[in-house]
């Protein structure tokens, strides 16, 4: 629609061309005030009184004082009391300069003139911006998709509200919804108050999708219940805060119940104090060297990239699958890169690819990788068991081997508590995955120059992909349920920044063939962690005990492969290192050709796409693996 372009480009001007035509518009709104202070006189009437030149001496004029008082500035859609007052303003003195003017030119225009003048223009002022305002708006509405909402609470705040949503483009209000039976069926804004009882009713006939709750001084548990009992109307559901909201947390004015729950700490639900680690004694390991990182874009591996440029390394090489991932690092990176000198290579393909692996180590002198790649979730390796372990123990034993062609000095694995006793693929692939480190760690001598291998084991890392706590926040915030497998699961966790740390400091330590963990405190009970971001968020759990709670958690039971407790050791051999949480332990492996048998059998199942004869050929070399094959996943796990 042209019209709905041309008002939609007008709207969209700088401040200052808005700002020019506003001005323009009041300068000649003054002959036209004018003329009809010549009115006052029928005789005048038909005859304007004023030379042409005169008139343009006061449209001048009042542009100038439009500038000078600044109402130029006043936007149209805020054009209220204090406005209107400099706009009287504005008129008597434009009376008073064109009286003057008539007097010293010898017009003889009646003094009546003048007075009409000063009361008539300040009323075409301010009816010419707001009726201009009405009818863009109704141009630009006729042409856009408008959100349509009603309005629970027709007291100041929502009459507050809907006054300002008058002059909104994109959100019309369309009723009133008060409990307040004084105020049902009277007319408030020009809008109808209706009982709650109608809002479905309301929605259907106004074609509404919202509803905006204005109470802000209502019990968070109530509003709280309104949203849970609209939302279940299917209706979206926004809030306004109260004023010390707004104050304290800034918290915007109709924003979502997302966005007014608290943001949750992470390190409050690791069971234990956070590990401080220092990075700057490990630096020197780093510093100045070429290091690779393969799934550079992942959450572990995205921290890694940015804990390592503090270590000032030569160069950082960011191999990613992922396009996107390795776009978005890489370009998140460049800047910090390029301020402390440091080369970034981005490569894009898999650490399963040979070819591509020899030759970025080559072309980049590397000598240090850390490989981080890894399908990680549980149910998604389940279902796909020729992917996650191709990629899983494949891709470590591929760049692994490069790693030791191209005479890389440190090869340091990240592994999962997943891996001890593994009741699942994924669980299983990292076990494998450590076992092929250590059969390459058992014949390489680092006092002969050969490379340096180690892996680095630990728990649940908060804030990840498809970690628990984004998905609790993600449901709490749509009011329930929090979905829960088992009310007895528990689970090591540790934040993003630990982690990278942790794989780092353990390059350090790193002597050939060590296995590092990470004392984690105790394990989290994940109905524990339910129940303290429900009330993070500041909600109630409703429970037979607590009917009338906020949240439900709903029992879903255990997913195949899904352990109640998590391990992080398979033995018990374990010995400190210089950093009092990190432990280093010694847990047996496979022989060579164990190890050489394990491999042949997943590459042929591979080569075959045979998901059983995968599935068979892991089962075989991990321990427990009878678990992994005696069930057939449905592909919708």
């Amino acid at each position: 629609m042209v019209r709905h372009r041309l008002v939609s480009r007008l709207l969209k001007l700088p401040r200052p061309a808005k700002q020019a035509i506003i001005t323009a518009g009041d300068a000649l709104v003054a002959p036209l005030a004018l003329a009809i202070g010549g009115a006052v006189e029928a005789s005048r009437l038909l005859a304007y009184p004023w030379p042409l030149a005169a008139t343009l001496f006061l449209m001048a004029l009042s542009a100038m004082l439009t500038l000078l008082l600044g109402i130029h500035r006043v936007q149209l859609k805020a054009y209220e009391i204090r406005a209107f007052g400099l706009t009287a303003l504005h008129g008597a003195a434009l009376a008073c300069a064109a009286a003057v003017l008539d007097g010293l030119a010898g017009y003889g225009t009646g003094g009546g003139v003048f007075v009409a003048f000063a009361l008539v223009y300040p009323l075409l002022v301010a009816g010419w911006r707001l009726l201009g305002l009405r009818v863009l708006l109704a141009v630009y509405r006729a042409g856009t998709d408008q959100v349509r909402v009603i309005i629970y609470g027709a007291g100041r705040t929502g009459q507050q509200l809907a006054a300002a949503l008058r002059t909104d483009e994109r959100v019309q209000a369309v009723a009133f919804v008060d409990d307040n039976r004084a105020l049902q069926g009277t007319i408030v804004q020009g809008f109808t108050v209706h009982p709650p009882a109608r809002i479905a009713d309301i929605a259907a006939e106004k074609g509404a999708a919202r509803v905006l709750l204005a109470m802000p001084l209502a019990a968070r548990a109530r509003q709280a219940e309104l949203a849970r009992r609209i939302a279940a109307l299917g209706l979206e559901v926004q809030t306004l805060p109260s004023f010390a909201e707004l104050a304290g947390s800034g918290v915007p004015a109709g924003g979502s119940l997302l966005g007014r729950l608290r943001r949750v700490d992470p390190d409050r639900f690791l069971g234990r104090a956070p590990v401080e680690t220092d990075l700057a004694t490990a630096a020197h390991t780093y510093e100045g060297r070429s290091v690779l990182i393969s799934g550079a874009g992942g959450s572990i591996g995205a921290e890694l990239c940015r804990k390592l440029l503090a270590c000032k390394p030569r160069r950082l090489v960011l191999v990613e699958i992922g396009e996107l991932a390795l776009y978005t690092i890489d370009l998140e990176l460049g800047p910090v890169a390029r301020e402390a000198g440091v080369e970034l290579v981005p490569v894009l393909g898999s650490a399963a690819d040979a070819a591509l692996m020899r030759r970025t180590l080559a072309e980049n002198a590397v000598e240090i990788v850390i490989h981080a790649a890894a399908y990680k979730h549980v149910h998604l390796v389940e279902t796909n068991p020729v992917a996650g372990v191709t990629n899983n123990v494949l891709g470590t034993q591929v760049l692994a081997a490069a790693a030791v062609e191209a005479g890389v000095r440190r090869f340091i694995l990240v592994s999962s508590d997943k891996a001890v006793r593994p009741h699942n693929l994924m669980g299983a692939s990292k076990r494998l995955s450590e076992i092929v480190v250590q059969d390459l760690a058992s014949r390489s001598d680092p006092a002969a120059g050969g490379t340096v291998f180690a892996m680095v084991r630990f728990g649940n890392v908060i804030g990840s992909s498809g970690s628990v706590i984004p998905l609790f926040q993600a449901q709490i915030a749509k009011g329930g349920p929090v979905t829960l497998t088992d009310r007895e699961v528990t689970r090591y966790f540790m934040t993003i920044p630990e982690a990278a740390r942790l794989v780092l400091v353990a390059g350090t330590y790193a002597r050939g063939g060590d296995l590092f963990v990470l004392d984690m405190g105790d394990p989290v009970p994940i109905h524990d962690l339910a129940c303290r971001m429900i009330r993070a968020a500041g909600l109630t759990v409703r429970d037979e005990a607590h009917p009338d709670g906020d949240i439900e958690i709903v029992l879903t039971g255990l997913r195949p492969g899904e352990k109640l407790h998590e391990e992080l050791l398979i033995g018990e051999e374990q010995a400190p290192t210089a950093h009092p949480k990190i432990l280093r332990a010694r847990e047996a492996g496979l022989s060579e050709i164990e190890v050489a048998a394990c491999l042949k059998g997943l590459r042929d199942a591979a080569r075959d796409a045979d998901p059983v004869a995968m599935r068979q050929v892991v089962a075989r070399w991990v321990e427990g693996g009878h678990r992994l094959v005696a069930r057939r996943p449905h592909p919708a796990e």
